[in-house]
């Protein structure tokens, strides 16, 4: 007999703000403690910066909810410290197959490569995520999370933001100077403030089902479309932790939800697809209706919209926690250095340019999906099933078939924060582009490169250069830690003699010695000796030379932290 899983209950406690006869001043306040709230908290905490989570619960999620976590979240999980045990805990996938009624149409693969520390995908339910990103939030001094607390009402002015927060002991009153809010796709504050989300409802619906079952399905994903077991509609199947199985089957418009979502109408839908003779229990479901909807601006005053709250998304492709999550990241690195005093305030207007095309990147490939999944005329089904059939035979028309584009990291080749130097690099990570993962060698010791990255601005640059221009190059990397804010050097070398050259640098703070053990960081970056990459804090590439100055060094990191931008 299975034991399904049981959400921790954590305690309400009392807070000094309550005793307080004015209110209390904070630099930031969270409302919502989900995956982009919690997020948000970890991220301000790798920045040492104070923060307050609210959430009017006292638990995490119930049921699967948002199961798939790609490889970029899993990179940004893996700095708050959240990833082992998520990768650990959850069912790595990278292989997918669609099916047209009996037959397999095509399969592929989302990390053909090697040699990446963390993989193409994982399965876990989001209550997993959320236990352990809460276990992570309890180990940082810096976050005071705090469990039922209702935020009732915001004042949003143009240099504070002042809320109001009802308990079980009564109402208090709090200050800040910037208020995330991440309370969901129904965002109550959202509501309050007369802001609106605007998009597209679709006129369907699908049944989400956790199954517990002991299972030979492999580790991959599967979509039918049109499947003997369920004719003219729609079938995913995930594996998650636990043996638990995620199965979504498409119902139409006129399904109703209460009477879909009991257990004596599931069993038979299941039988059909798994066989009568498989032994299985379910655990958790729900009906929802597909919505692709997002806020014309993310930011009110010092108010800043994140995760559901300021973006939705169909379910197909991973895209809505994955997105919400990149978001989070996007915002609260350009918080933080204009908290320091080292950025302008127009830099978190990036937040809302980078990530309104991030958002509306996710809502045409979850649009796109939801059509091709969901064809509402007889010329568009058609059109959906003769590609089908061609793609069985044909790889053309394969990337026509779409059942979820599955979320990639989006990038931001258009951002004013990019410098362009014309530098002629045929391969490597272009400006605005998320960095490339390695193996490394540091201080003798295997790693990875990605976990070199983030939290404030790197210089990675190569330094297998000419024996006449080592000089010169040490010097420049001397100058460039002591630039504000600080750069750290990562000196890239796969030449012994160039690495005992430079070793005398070496330091834990600011400057690291990076063997390039495999070649991988000059192939996956072109990176030339003498040439250099300036990455950002989220680990984006925001300039690239193919010879370094100090002063282009300078330019582009007083560019990327929004130091140009015309008001």
């Amino acid at each position: 007999m299975h034991t399904p899983h049981v959400n921790p209950v954590y305690a309400y406690r009392h807070s000094p703000d309550q005793d307080s006869p004015t209110p209390v001043h904070h630099p930031v306040i969270i409302v919502g403690g989900g995956p982009c709230g919690l997020a948000a908290a970890l991220d301000f905490a790798t920045h040492n910066i104070p923060c307050v989570v609210l959430d009017d619960n006292n638990t995490v999620s119930v049921g699967s909810r948002a199961i798939s976590f790609a490889k970029r979240t899993l990179e940004i999980f893996d700095r708050y410290g959240c990833a082992d045990p998520m990768v650990e805990k959850g069912i790595t996938w990278q292989l997918g197959k669609v099916f047209f009624k009996d037959d397999l149409v095509y399969e592929f693969n989302l990390l053909p490569e090697d040699d990446h520390k963390l993989p193409a995908f994982i399965n876990l339910q989001q209550y997993y995520l959320e236990e352990y990103m809460v276990n992570r939030v309890e180990q940082r001094d810096s976050i005071d999370l705090r469990w039922l607390q209702k935020v009732t009402h915001v004042d949003s002015q143009k240099d504070i933001t002042r809320i109001t927060v009802e308990n079980q002991e009564g109402s208090y009153e709090m200050t800040c100077d910037y208020l995330l809010v991440a309370d969901g796709a129904n965002s109550k504050i959202r509501t309050q403030l007369g802001l609106e989300s605007k998009g597209q409802v679709f006129e369907d619906r699908f049944l989400i089902a956790d199954v517990h079952m002991k299972s030979d399905f492999p580790k991959q994903r599967w979509f039918w479309f049109d499947p003997p077991f369920h004719k003219n509609q729609s079938v995913l199947l995930h594996r998650q932790a636990d043996d638990i199985w995620r199965i979504d089957f498409q119902l139409g418009w006129d399904a109703d939800p209460e009477e879909e979502k009991k257990e004596e109408n599931i069993r038979p839908r299941l039988e059909q697809m798994l066989g009568k003779d498989v032994e299985f229990e379910l655990e958790w479901a729900s009906v929802y209706t597909f919505q692709c909807r997002k806020m014309d601006d993310f930011i009110h005053n010092r108010v800043f919209f994140i995760g559901d709250a300021a973006h939705q998304v169909s379910p197909f492709g991973a895209r809505g926690a994955n997105g919400g999550v990149q978001s989070v990241e996007n915002l609260v690195w350009k918080m933080a250095n204009v908290m320091k005093g080292y950025a302008p305030e127009p830099l978190l207007w990036t937040y809302n340019d980078e990530r309104q095309h991030g958002a509306a990147e996710n809502l045409m490939n979850s649009t796109r999906s939801t059509d091709f999944i969901t064809p509402k005329s007889e010329m568009s089904h058609i059109f959906r099933d003769e590609t089908l059939r061609l793609a069985k035979k044909h790889a053309f028309a394969r990337p026509l078939v779409n059942s979820g584009r599955l979320s990639k990291p989006c990038d931001y080749r258009h951002s004013r924060l990019n410098t362009f130097t014309g530098d002629d690099f045929n391969l490597g990570v272009a400006p605005g582009f998320v960095c490339k993962d390695a193996p490394i060698q540091k201080q003798g010791e295997n790693a990875w490169l990605m976990n070199q990255l983030g939290t404030q601005f790197s210089l990675m640059l190569n330094i297998d250069v000419p024996a006449n221009e080592c000089d010169a190059l040490k010097t420049l990397i001397q100058e460039v830690v002591n630039v504000e804010p600080k750069i750290r050097v990562l000196m890239i070398s796969k030449d012994a003699k160039n690495a005992v050259e430079f070793s005398a640098l070496d330091n834990a703070k600011d400057i690291s010695l990076i063997e390039d053990t495999k070649s991988l960081i000059q192939e996956r970056y072109d990176l030339h000796p003498g040439s250099g990459y300036l990455v950002r804090p989220d680990q984006i590439v925001c300039a690239r030379w193919k010879t370094l100055s100090i002063p282009s060094i300078k330019e582009a990191q007083q560019r990327a932290l929004g130091r140009f931008i015309e008001e």
